[in-house]
């Protein structure tokens, strides 16, 4: 009898078993794939970019000259603004010098009127000639600080300024409306506007309202 061949195909039992058994790898690691890539990248930039490099030095030396221009423009504004300081105090200071010198020579001929009338005192001088010669010294005296804003507060008759005066009594007076300044103790001064002391005075009590202006 005649046997029959027989056809080996792909899924024949009889092909080698491993062949057919073992999986064909044929998606492989995508990670280490992307790694070796990293890998190679790396090993190439490991290499230096001359050109590269040389920016990076130009950069470098660019901001540091900037940086130095920089301090030095600080430490020019630091210098010429104390400077500045010091020379606005010595101005300052000058003209409150020359403020002094002025007050005192305006003083002085107040001074030697004083001392002419004491001398005429001593001597066995009038007393009547005496008093008119303070009187004339007060007034010289006044003229002189007036002219550098001195202004005397005599606020006799007028309502009470707790701003300008301060009240040292009351006293009882149905004549005169209520808070008028009816002693002054003494007299304030102030000097260019500014208070520098204040009047004291006595205020009156009992008396009627004051009229609203």
């Amino acid at each position: 009898m005649m046997q029959g061949k027989r056809h080996h195909g792909a899924g024949d039992a009889s092909a080698s078993p491993d062949a057919w058994q073992r999986p064909i790898d044929v998606n492989p690691d995508p990670d280490k794939t992307e790694l070796s890539s990293d890998e190679g990248a790396a090993g190439g930039a490991g290499k230096g970019d001359p050109e590269l490099d040389l920016d990076l030095a130009a950069e470098l030396d660019l901001a540091q000259r900037q940086a130095a221009e920089h301090l030095a423009l600080a430490q020019r504004v630091q210098a010429e603004w104390e400077n500045f300081r010091k020379r606005a105090a010595r101005d300052a200071e000058d003209q409150r010098k020359r403020a002094a010198e002025g007050l005192v020579s305006g003083l002085l001929p107040v001074i030697d009127n004083l001392e002419r009338a004491i001398d005429h005192t001593t001597a066995g001088g009038d007393i009547r000639e005496l008093l008119a010669g303070v009187e004339m010294v007060h007034r010289q005296l006044i003229d002189v600080l007036g002219k550098e804003g001195l202004k005397a507060l005599d606020p006799f008759g007028q309502p009470f300024d707790p701003a300008q005066e301060q009240a040292v009594g009351q006293t009882e007076d149905p004549e005169v409306p209520e808070g008028t300044v009816v002693e002054v103790y003494q007299k304030g001064y102030e000097l260019n506007g500014r208070v520098v002391r204040p009047a004291m005075v006595v205020v009156s009590t009992g008396g009627p309202a004051r009229k609203q202006a």
